[in-house]
């Protein structure tokens, strides 16, 4: 698990951002489980309370599953993770298309410069 943390927030918010982008690009499928709270703590070298209140929010997210004694499972419910996606997408481009406009930037231009960076991301 490789994740660097910042002081602009949370950690528990940073975590949950890391596993939230592994289950939206696929490398968490739906059903799968989650490592438990003490290995991810030791793997990425936060207090296990923080892995927890991690946990928790995702679950109240519905986004992950507790089962008693067996752990936390990413939701099989597609649409749930359809939403995550929908929600992800929103929060960035949404701050994106802001940041440009508030830089001057005219529709035209900030479509143009997405379809650049498009191109050479392929």
């Amino acid at each position: 698990m490789n994740v660097s943390f910042d002081n602009s927030k949370p950690i528990y918010l940073q975590l949950m951002d890391y596993f939230f982008q592994q289950i939206c690009n696929g490398s968490i499928e739906p059903g799968e489980k989650l490592p438990s709270v003490r290995e991810t703590a030791v793997e990425v070298g936060v207090n296990p309370n923080t892995v927890q209140r991690t946990y928790a929010e995702m679950e109240r997210l519905q986004v992950v599953v507790a089962k008693r004694g067996q752990g936390s499972f990413v939701t099989e419910d597609k649409t749930i993770i359809k939403r995550l996606r929908s929600e992800i997408s929103e929060q960035y481009v949404g701050k994106f298309v802001t940041y440009m406009k508030n830089n001057g930037f005219t529709e035209e231009e900030i479509i143009e410069q997405v379809s650049v960076a498009l191109k050479k991301s392929l």
